[in-house]
Parts: C-alpha cells; sequence; structure tokens
C-alpha cells in the first residue's frame, strides 16, 4: 500500500499536467490539474467541457456520433462522478479545442 505521503507526492507529480476526466452522465473535462479538496473532489483550470451525443444519419439507420464542446474555465468535479481519469504525456504538443480525441493518454 502506498504511504500518505507518497500519495501526496505524486499528486504534486500531476500538477499542471492537462488531465482529460471522464464521468457518470456521459461528459468529458479536459482542463489543466490544479488541486484536489480535502474530499478528493479534481479542480481544472482552464477546463473544456464536452458531451457526446448520438444522431440519426439521414442516409442510412446507423447511429453517428457528433462531440460538441464548450469552454467552462475552472471547475470542481466531485469524485463520485468520476468514471476515469487520463493524464496526457508530457511530450505532446499543446490541446486544441477543436478535438479531445487524438491525443494519447497514458
Amino acid at each position: 500500500m502506498t504511504s500518505p505521503s507518497s500519495a501526496v507526492e505524486k499528486l504534486r507529480q500531476l500538477l499542471a499536467s492537462t488531465l482529460r476526466i471522464s464521468v457518470s452522465d456521459g461528459r468529458i473535462f479536459l482542463g489543466s490539474f490544479i488541486g484536489t479538496d480535502q474530499l478528493m473532489n479534481i479542480l481544472l483550470t482552464d477546463t473544456e467541457e464536452f458531451r457526446t451525443t448520438t444522431t440519426d444519419a439521414a442516409e442510412d439507420d446507423e447511429n453517428q456520433t457528433n462531440t460538441a464542446g464548450r469552454f467552462i474555465g475552472q471547475v470542481l468535479v466531485p469524485w463520485k462522478i468520476i468514471r476515469k481519469i487520463e493524464v496526457q504525456e508530457s511530450g505532446q504538443s499543446a490541446r486544441t479545442r477543436a478535438a479531445y480525441g487524438p491525443m494519447d493518454y497514458t
């Protein structure tokens, strides 16, 4: 088991990293990690929110997935709704607002 001081050090190493957080209602938050509160809610800044929506294609019966994003700035993501957290690899270029999918995460 990881000691508390080791866990805190791992969190410190993630400061200013770009995180992609998937939550239970299907939204994805992409932003810079700036800390947690006492309840371990995740605080992000310079954040974009993405919602995945499904629409019917006019020419066929299959569904297509559309990704709509918006800039929301600073957000506190409650730990209870977090399903997955991904960290952007440090060697990658800056993210773009248009798409979150092509980035490689560890």
